[in-house]
């Protein structure tokens, strides 16, 4: 099993130096603003997008300070929608952590937003970074879109495998995408190149997503169903799949067990068993490698070198992680 601290190795230093520049990037002479932007960098994540930025300029010409300011542009505008969407969702948990708004109530968590936002604007034109900004600026607004256009779909429960697919591709695709894309500008790539990280890129980002849903299927820490997208009334891949290979009566029914579930562990396992039993896992689980398989044919076309080996494995992770 691929372990990304294995995987990170190659690029060890490049990470801790970036971590250091994202720390002074969010620094603040607000108090209570450097209290939570502290909170924020203590509880990051895996470094998956840095990763990319680094690797994609690697396999592109060479990481340069650009690429640093690309992976800090990427993760301030990132960081700063997933405050924002913690507002919106209403949630107190973010990777394990209380999120910001639980600790800090949700009008300091929307300024919060606001201010990280407003960070990677300064820091793309103080250093006359305007590719970057574009790349990274696209992706935001991709990711807002594809966010509406899930809640309006939710809410009719008629979403197809083309609506889906286009949701996830703005909604989460366009991240990774922006990441390949910005490692690529960075190092000074052709606009033919950074167009073919940016498709890379978005092709693992689909297979990502495809990826989540699949753990949706899965069990706790204390073996019980997780079904945490289908309490949230989220239509996923699996669900799909499911849904379309049902007779009518079954279809309505489990769209009424979807939309009028109320928690109930019963009425979870109940829809959990109907996609497991009617092959949704397994299709999600072939379309997933699928677009895995198109990302490694993107990549193919570059020459080899170490840091194209690490992208390789990088994707392969996406789709072997356990959580």
């Amino acid at each position: 099993m691929l372990k990304l601290d294995d995987i990170k190795k190659p690029i060890e230093k490049e990470i801790d130096a970036f971590e250091e520049k994202f720390k002074t990037s969010m620094q603040s002479s607000v108090p209570l603003l450097d209290r939570i932007t502290h909170y924020i960098v203590k509880r990051k994540g895996k470094q998956m997008r840095p990763m990319f930025v680094f690797f994609a300029a690697n396999v592109c010409g060479g990481i340069t300070e650009s690429t640093y300011r690309g992976a800090a542009l990427v993760e301030l505008l990132h960081t700063a929608t997933l405050v924002h969407d913690d507002v919106v969702d209403n949630s107190f948990e973010r990777r394990g952590f209380f999120s910001i708004n639980a600790l800090w109530k949700n009008k300091i968590a929307v300024l919060v937003g606001d201010y990280l936002l407003a960070k990677g604007l300064q820091l793309s034109v103080d250093n006359q970074e305007f590719r970057l900004l574009k790349i990274v600026s696209d992706a935001v607004q991709q990711m807002s879109e594809g966010e509406l256009l899930q809640i309006e779909k939710v809410r009719r429960m008629d979403i197809s495998e083309a609506v889906y697919y286009e949701v996830i591709r703005q909604k989460t695709a366009s991240l990774i995408a922006s990441c390949c894309a910005a490692g690529a500008a960075s190092a000074g790539a052709t606009e033919e190149t950074i167009q073919l990280m940016h498709a890379f890129g978005e092709k693992i980002g689909i297979a990502f997503q495809i990826k989540d849903d699949l753990f949706d299927f899965g069990v706790d820490d204390v073996g019980k169903p997780k079904g945490i997208d289908i309490k949230e009334k989220k239509v996923t891949l699996p669900l799909i799949y499911a849904l379309n290979k049902a007779t009518k009566s079954d279809k309505k029914k489990m769209i009424n067990l979807v939309k009028h579930h109320e928690d109930d562990p019963v009425k979870i396992n109940q829809i959990i068993d109907f996609v497991k039993n009617s092959g949704g896992l397994a299709y999600a689980e072939d379309q997933m490698l699928q677009y895995q398989n198109k990302a490694f044919e993107i990549l193919a076309t570059f020459p080899d070198s170490e840091s194209k080996l690490s992208l390789e494995q990088l994707v392969k992770f996406t789709t072997q992680r356990k959580k």
